[in-house]
């Protein structure tokens, strides 16, 4: 989600606590909408970096450095002809608004104290860093909007800076029992989405938690929810708004899996069900958030081309498995040409001239069967046009059943890269697969790399018991752990027929507690196409019982005698090795 009112409330009790009466000792404009302030205060030095993006408006402290242009911006030079070395005096959010508020004292030309404001608005596409005077007028802005652009507020030098309000939203913090259902009722929407548009800073998500700690669903109109009911939502909503106040923050980023799903600044018990992590500060936990974001959407955009051959590949194979299947059944009927032929042969020597058919008893079925004969031809010739459409038919059957092998094959092995890009977690990941793809003749031209020497490693688990976990996340990694890595007491897990990692644990010769087989079969459902199910088979067996296929691709087995089990895909309580 967006950083909202609740986050910003976070963000801006952790700037008053580090940054009131700091000193702005460096100002940097990396991007031409963003800033990176140094401030020296009396716990340290600190660096807040401000983004005005119209993607991903951003603040937050970090640690992150940023390369400066060799020519500062105008904005970034006006900054520093003001406020640089200025002092932060005061830090606050209006109303709970997506906003905050940096006041700032500095000598002016003549040694008397000024005061300056630095706002910072945090609203989507319309987010802008302005800078304004104590009289509130607009100096300047990193972002000019004239009346062509807006025309409900103009943000350009010499204009009186306010915050618009064309939502009619009340505060938050300043609800109040008896105006809260009119409030309500006055959006005319849904009991969810009547609490976010009826208050500044709450956003959809918030507006879900509130219904589900009051056991209310948000999909009621707010006019069938009783007294008594209001009255419990709005002790909810007002706990929470206390909360907010009262600066008691709990940061955390939820998480599904290993991706990160949401994050939030008050503790989520809408999402009681994910894996929360939670952090020291709320600038910690949305830099984290926003870069493992960041990094998976990269990831995506790197991967498009290898996805794109893959599923083009994949969809020429089924359409080719297709339509050998369909010539295949097609040469079902084989053998009853050849018995039609062995049974003219054997009756034929009676039939008359030009016969056009011929009526006899099959032997092999003890039915009696009509052959349909050409009477321009005798019946030696009859039956060799019979045997010649039966050999045709042989031939076609035999080639067929090599090449539907093989497209299957083709397919089997093509889901299983698919699954791979599917994990795949890094750009080593990626190179491993693209080389893959080459060697195997998928990718026909062009570097099988662009990064050779990058090689990703296995992912790595603890079971609860302290064995180790390895899971493959290709194919040649699959192979690697099978018949390298993995010694022949140690246990193999995969998920039944169906395309997924190898996992393997290391049994260290000892026999291996029954919480470690239920964590590593969980791993393997998770690594596998059956991850978005609730449950799925897994087989495990040792790896001595695990043979490559002859002549087979990377990380393709077979095995004969094996145990199977049926697991959860979750894996939240699974420890990571980094």
């Amino acid at each position: 989600m967006a950083l909202d009112g609740i986050a910003i409330a976070g963000l801006t009790a952790e700037f008053d606590e580090c940054l009131t009466g700091g000193r702005i000792y460096k100002i940097a404009q990396p991007e031409p909408d963003e800033l990176l302030l140094t401030i020296r205060a009396s716990a340290g030095q600190y660096k807040l970096l401000i983004s005005a993006g119209a993607s991903l408006p951003l603040v937050y402290l970090t640690n992150e450095v940023r390369t400066s242009p060799l020519s500062a911006p105008g904005f970034c030079m006006l900054l520093r002809k003001h406020i640089q070395n200025g002092r932060i005096v005061r830090i606050f959010q209006p109303a709970l608004e997506r906003c905050i508020h940096f006041e700032i004292e500095h000598y002016d030309e003549l040694g008397d104290i000024c005061r300056k404001s630095l706002i910072v608005e945090i609203m989507g596409k319309y987010s802008n860093i302005i800078f304004c005077d104590s009289s509130n007028t607009i100096i300047d802005s990193i972002k000019r909007i004239s009346s062509a652009v807006s025309s409900v507020r103009e943000v350009l030098p010499g204009r009186t800076y306010f915050l618009p309000d064309t939502t009619g939203k009340s505060d938050p913090l300043a609800a109040e029992e008896s105006s809260f259902r009119p409030a309500l009722l006055q959006t005319g929407a849904l009991l969810g989405k009547s609490i976010y548009s009826a208050y500044t800073g709450i956003s959809p998500l918030i507006a879900e938690e509130v219904c589900f700690r009051s056991s209310i669903d948000s999909g009621v109109s707010p006019a069938d929810v009783s007294d008594m009911e209001m009255t419990h939502l709005f002790h909810i909503f007002r706990n929470l708004m206390d909360e907010v106040k009262e600066r008691n923050f709990s940061p955390a980023v939820y998480y599904r899996d290993d991706e990160p799903v949401e994050f939030s600044a008050v503790r989520l018990t809408i999402y009681s069900d994910l894996k929360a992590v939670p952090f020291q500060s709320v600038s910690e936990m949305t830099e984290t958030y926003y870069l493992q974001k960041e990094t998976r959407t990269r990831m995506r955009q790197k991967s498009s081309d290898l996805r794109r051959i893959v599923q083009t590949d994949l969809d020429r194979c089924r359409r080719k498995y297709d339509l050998q299947s369909k010539q295949l059944k097609d040469t079902e009927k084989r053998d009853k040409y050849r018995i039609y032929g062995e049974l003219i042969n054997t009756y034929g020597y009676s039939l008359p001239p030009q016969s056009s058919s011929l009526t006899a008893d099959d032997y092999y079925s003890g039915k009696e069967i009509t052959i349909p004969l050409d009477p321009t031809k005798n019946a030696a010739q009859n039956a060799c046009h019979y045997f010649d459409r039966y050999n045709k038919m042989k031939r076609t059957y035999d080639a067929l059943s090599v090449q539907l092998a093989e497209t299957s094959d083709d397919i089997a092995y093509l889901e299983s890269v698919s699954e791979s890009i599917e994990i795949a977690s890094s750009e080593a990941d990626l190179s491993e697969i693209r080389s893959e793809l080459h060697k195997t003749g998928f990718i026909r031209s062009g570097s099988s790399s662009r990064h050779r020497d990058e090689k990703s490693r296995p992912l790595h688990y603890c079971s609860r018991d302290g064995y180790d976990i390895f899971v493959g996340k290709n194919n040649i990694q699959n192979e690697e752990l099978t018949f390298k890595t993995a010694d022949g007491n140690d246990w193999w897990f995969h998920a039944k027929k169906m395309p997924g990692s190898h996992v393997i644990v290391k049994s260290r010769g000892e026999e291996l507690p029954d919480s470690t087989f239920e964590e590593a079969a969980r791993l393997a459902a998770h690594y596998s196409a059956a991850r978005n199910t609730d449950k799925a088979e897994i087989d495990y067996i040792e790896r001595k019982h695990i043979h490559k296929v002859n002549g087979g691709r990377p990380g393709f087995v077979i095995y004969h005698t094996n145990y199977s089990m049926t697991v959860p895909t979750d894996i939240n309580n699974i420890k990571r090795v980094e």
